[in-house]
This record gives C-alpha cells, structure tokens and sequence, in this order.
C-alpha cells in the first residue's frame, strides 16, 4: 500500500466515524427529548415527571457537550497526524535525548503531558459545571487536583517501567516481539488486579467495613447461597466526588472485596442492596468477567499482531504524517500512531460489544431473579435510574452503539417476566 493510499483510508474512516458518531448523537437528541412531556407508561407510578425531565435535560447536556468534545478531539487527532504534531515533537525532544530509548520513553511522556493539558478544560468543565448544574459534583478544587496529581504520578510509577519493557521488546526480541509484549502485558493486569484493592484504589478513597449488621447479615447469607467468598464487605466514600451510586466487587482470588457507594447504601433498602448485590455476583458466577477477559486478551493479541506488521511499513508512517528519521527509533512513534488511529476504523465495530455486554446484563438480571426477589431488583433499578438521571427514552440505535446496558424499559420488562 502506498502512502497516499493509506492516508485516503484513513480520512475516509475518519470522516465516516464523525458523521456516524454525529448522526447518532442528534438522533439521541431528538428521542430524548421528543418524550421529555411524559414519563414511559411502565414507570409512570414511578418516577415522577419532574425527575423524567431531568434525565432528559442532563442527557441532553451530556449530548451537547461530548459534541464539541468530539469536535475537539477529532482536530487534536488531525493535528497530531496529517499535520504534523508528532513529528513537531518528536524533532523538538532529539536534540535534548539522543536518539535511544530515552527519546522514545520522553516522546511517550511528552505526548501524554500535551494530551492531558489538552483534555484538562473539558475535564473540569465536566465535573464543576455539567455535573454541578445537575446536582452530582460533590468534588472540591482541592480533590480534583490531587486526584489529578495521584493520577499521573501512578502513571508514571506503573506506566514508566511498563513502556521501557515494551520498547526492550520491540527492538529487541526480533519479529515475535508482539507476542511477548502481549505475555507481558498480561502479566501486568493480573499484577494491577492483585495490587488494586490494597494499594492504589485506598489512595483515591476510603474503605469502611460495612458497619449495618442486619445488612451485614443479608448480604453475607446470598454469598453463603451463591457459594461465594469475598474478603470482606466495604462502603465506599463515593459522595466525596460524586452523587451517583453504584456498587461493585473487586480484586482477584483471595483479594476479592465487596464494595458498596455510601449513596447507594443511604438510598436503598436493604432487600434492594441485596438484590443490587446479586447481579453484581451473577457475572461472576456465570464466568462473565473471566470470559470478557478471555476475549479482550485475544483481541489485544491480534492489536498486537496487527501493529507488528504495521510498525515495518513505511506507508503506515507516512501516510499518517510521520517521517521517520535516519538513526532514530520508530517504535514509540508506532506506539502513538496506532493507539490514535484504532478508535477510528474499530469505531463502526461498537454493536459488537454492546451485544455481547447486553446479554450478560440479562444473565445477571436473571440471576438475582433467581436468587432474590425480582420486584426488588426492580425497585432498586427504578431508584437508580431515577438517582443518575439516567434517560428511560434512549435511542435503540444510539443506545447499541454506546450502552453496555440494555434501556431500562427491556430490562425491567425482562425481570417482571420473570415475576410472572
């Protein structure tokens, strides 16, 4: 392929996935609120029409927003491509690094410093305005710096290493460097599955044991049914940072922990807590986490593959606006180019996921059913729906691009057939 031809390709998918990504968005737009007058007759008794406007509203602004986010990041991607920005980086940092893996290292650093400032103002806008006019933001200044300062410094703790690792590998270990780095990279995730629940995730937020024994008592009786083991049950001090609610468990083998937001805990009840709880244990009992695992490890492999081949072709550079320099490394430029430009030819892909995503939903949904009382599921859904103005009225074609969770129409329709 020439560069030419590779570049023709590349704006063609670009330019496909904007108008796809935008059309999806004014449809979205449109449903929404195209229903903002009533609330979905299955919640009428429900949710009041006050709360279903609001979820209209933030979904709307939610919209608005990640349109000129995507508008943004769309030129940033341009920028550093076809017009040059990489390679203005890379040229700007030799003179300071030398030709060797430090410039490959510094151009990786560089480029994630240039994103992050980028991204910044969006990221605040995000948090202090978008989700302060809604109610959700409980986050300081303060905290929103130093999880931004904790962040990067992780990053760079965990993330420093990791790339030395893959670059060694990609000079070093000749035409099967790809497999390598996929085995390594394994490795990590079980490393960072191990290490989370007790090193990094305590950085960001406070873990009390759960101190309500009735409840303490519900929840460790479905574990006893399910036959499921957790190191112990947690509250976690989401309200610092955010009204929405959410429960989860979390780490690996004896490491495992179950976790509840304290606003989840202050807004349900406990049959709904457990009930919450039983759907959350349902992917782990029905082998969902290990099998999403299983096939994004496989996926990573042919990533890997795909970009070993692509790393050795010269139009793969060139037609993304790069020229290699005579004596320097391409690596970490190889690195950057594909991680750029993937989201835009696997874009058209996203149904693929949701699919298989949704149908563990179900699954889930069906276990806590069987499990627990189905009507409280449902209540506690409704509660939840309602807490995180989330919109009963999606798009169906929207909703299969970007929602892992089936609407929550098909969903609670599911559970009360499983009531009957």
């Amino acid at each position: 392929m020439s560069s030419l031809a590779f570049s023709i390709l590349f704006v063609s998918f670009f330019i496909l996935s904007l108008l796809l990504r935008f059309w999806l968005s004014t449809r979205q737009l449109r449903h929404v609120m195209g229903h903002r007058g009533a609330v979905p007759a299955d919640f009428a008794e429900k949710i009041p029409l006050a709360a279903h406007q609001k979820a209209a509203d933030y979904t709307a602004a939610k919209i608005h927003f990640g349109l000129i986010s995507l508008v943004f990041s769309s030129a940033v991607l341009i920028g550093f491509t076809l017009l040059g920005g990489l390679q203005w980086l890379a040229i700007a940092l030799l003179p300071h690094t030398g030709a060797g893996i430090t410039f490959q290292i510094a151009l990786l650093v560089a480029f994630a410093a240039v994103s992050g400032v980028l991204d910044m103002p969006f990221d605040y806008y995000r948090q202090f305005v978008l989700e302060q006019r809604f109610g959700f933001n409980k986050m300081s200044l303060g905290l929103w710096i130093a999880d931004a300062v904790k962040s990067t410094a992780l990053g760079l703790v965990l993330g420093l290493p990791l790339i030395w690792v893959v670059l060694q590998l990609m000079e070093k270990s000749g035409g099967l460097w790809w497999l390598y780095t996929w085995l390594v990279w394994i490795a990590f995730q079980l490393i960072m599955m191990v290490i989370a629940p007790t090193l990094i995730m305590p950085l960001f937020n406070k873990f009390e044991p759960l101190k309500d024994d009735s409840l303490r008592q519900r929840i460790e009786g479905l574990m006893a049914r399910v036959d499921f083991a957790a190191k112990g049950l947690f509250v976690m001090d989401g309200s610092r940072r955010s009204g929405h609610s959410n429960a989860f468990f979390y780490g690996f083998g004896a490491n495992k922990r179950v976790v509840f937001f304290d606003t989840l805990v202050a807004s349900l009840t406990g049959p709904e807590i457990e009930a919450v709880l039983a759907h959350e244990l349902g992917h782990f009992k029905l082998r969902h986490n290990l099998k999403r695992m299983i096939v994004g490890s496989i996926v990573s492999l042919a990533f890997l593959f795909l970009l070993g081949y692509l790393k050795n072709q010269a139009w793969f550079y060139s037609g993304l606006g790069f020229d290699p320099m005579p004596g320097v490394p391409s690596d970490a430029v190889a690195l950057l180019l594909f991680m750029l430009v993937l989201p835009v030819f696997t874009f058209v892909l996203s149904p693929l996921t949701s699919i298989s995503s949704r149908k563990h939903e179900f699954e889930a949904d069906a276990f806590a059913a069987n499990h627990t009382d189905a009507r409280d599921l449902i209540s506690a859904l409704v509660k939840m729906y309602e807490e995180n103005a989330s919109t009963l009225t999606p798009d169906r074609l929207h909703s299969t691009f970007y929602d892992s969770h089936p609407p929550a129409s098909i969903r609670i329709h599911q559970l009360n057939l499983a009531i009957r």
